[in-house]
């Protein structure tokens, strides 16, 4: 693995035309429900990434047949009709939060005991509010180290299913992961929402992904309740996945950056990840955004700071961090608290590359005030955040001198990455 990697600035705008990998948290999502499917299941248009592989290889090791065609991109899953196969299994989920959330609350369906582990950074995610709802809905799960985090044990005698409640302000995979899961329990389940819901678009990615594959859920906004019925089987389906929006953040902001025009394609505003909205902040700083029916397509101005919540779409608060550093005045950017439980602490740890590079920045708990400065080249730690890698590269297209350590890391959601971004710059 390269240690690091500098990036080398470009000359004048860039214009490009680019149609990212498949998304990471669709492809995830449709992996679970043709899973419990009844039946054999096509997805096309997959993500070939770490987190992606993670989640096969899981279900896989729990019975479930997964096969891949064309490089990974087209994967066959055989479908358990909601019974897991598997009665016994030892799961290593890497730091993909998507697998141990989504497949804690699957494997209550089957019969058995399972134990999910991760790395070191995932045995310090929060999923006890997760834990909690599961057992309030009949199951037996737990954490070995009895700290909130991973190792999880599931202890499986099927889920009776019923009434639980879950905090919505540290992930919304908490709620994904139990709305794939209730319609194969035992009793009609009613999930409410204690607290404001972060992230809420990927929570309406899920019940879309769920219909797609047979299963509506009624959901009853005001009240931040969800009803899924009971015992209802998933249908196999041919699924096609959309590009993946947080990864077209990096292209759009690349035409924000050198003041460009970069079109994405497969991206629209009908899209079905809410990440789609991040053009909207490229907007609001001085960006032209322009929807065509195959593409989003996103022009350079001249950019000025804003103040922004993007509590809805916070994988995409580093890829504007970015943009922030070339805007006139500051921007501040709130209510993502919760991305203090990610990969790595993403506002503390970003607050600090930013000021490597020379930027004032402002911190608080749930955001933080990005001031420009004159900037300046440095190396970039990246504490095995794909995202960082991705996001904070982009200043060096600007700035001589910026290095991005651990670029191997993208693997996580792009492998690509780096490659796409200098084809996108005019390289080979």
């Amino acid at each position: 693995m390269t240690e690091a990697i500098e990036i080398q600035p470009v000359e004048g705008p860039v214009k490009a035309r680019v149609r990212p990998p498949g998304s990471k948290s669709i492809t995830n999502r449709a992996l679970v429900c043709a899973a419990l499917a009844d039946g054999v299941s096509t997805l096309s248009g997959a993500l070939v990434s770490d987190d992606t592989r993670v989640m096969i290889d899981s279900l896989n090791a729990i019975g479930v047949g997964v096969s891949e065609r064309r490089g990974g991109t087209e994967l066959v899953v055989n479908g358990c009709a909601g019974a897991v196969p598997a009665l016994e299994t030892d799961l290593y989920i890497g730091n993909s939060g998507t697998t141990v959330r989504f497949l804690t609350a699957m494997l209550t369906l089957g019969r058995g005991e399972y134990r999910l582990d991760g790395t070191q950074r995932m045995q310090e995610r929060p999923i006890q509010d997760l834990v909690d709802a599961l057992n309030a809905l009949g199951a037996d799960v737990s954490c070995e180290q009895n700290n909130g985090c991973p190792p999880v044990w599931v202890k499986a005698k099927g889920l009776p299913g019923g009434k639980a409640a879950v905090r919505g302000d540290i992930s919304s995979q908490f709620l994904s992961g139990l709305l794939m899961a209730a319609p194969c329990a035992a009793a009609e389940t009613t999930l409410a929402v204690e607290g404001e819901l972060v992230s809420k678009p990927y929570v309406a990615m899920t019940t879309a992904v769920m219909s797609a594959f047979g299963v509506e859920v009624e959901v009853a906004e005001e009240s931040q309740t969800f009803l899924a019925p009971a015992a209802v089987s998933y249908r196999a389906a041919m699924y096609d996945i959309e590009p993946d929006a947080s990864a077209a953040s990096y292209f759009w902001a690349l035409a924000a950056i050198t003041g460009g025009e970069v079109a994405v394609e497969g991206l629209t505003r009908d899209s079905l990840q809410g990440d789609v909205a991040f053009v909207e902040c490229l907007q609001k700083m001085g960006c032209d955004v322009a929807y065509h029916p195959g593409a989003t397509i996103v022009s350079g101005g001249e950019l000025r700071g804003a103040k922004l919540d993007m509590n809805a779409i916070s994988d995409t608060v580093q890829t504007l961090a970015a943009v922030a550093l070339f805007a006139q005045g500051p921007t501040e950017i709130r209510g993502v608290a919760h991305n203090r439980h990610k990969e790595t602490d993403r506002i503390g740890d970003l607050a600090t590359e930013l000021r490597k590079l020379g930027a004032k920045v402002d911190e608080f708990d749930d955001g933080l005030k990005i001031t420009p400065r004159e900037l300046h080249g440095a190396e970039i730690e990246t504490y095995d955040d794909h995202r960082m890698a991705m996001s904070l590269a982009l200043v060096g297209l600007r700035v001589p001198g910026v290095r991005v350590a651990n670029p191997g890391c993208t693997a996580k959601t792009y492998p690509g990455y780096f490659e796409d971004l200098a084809t996108a710059c005019g390289g080979k």
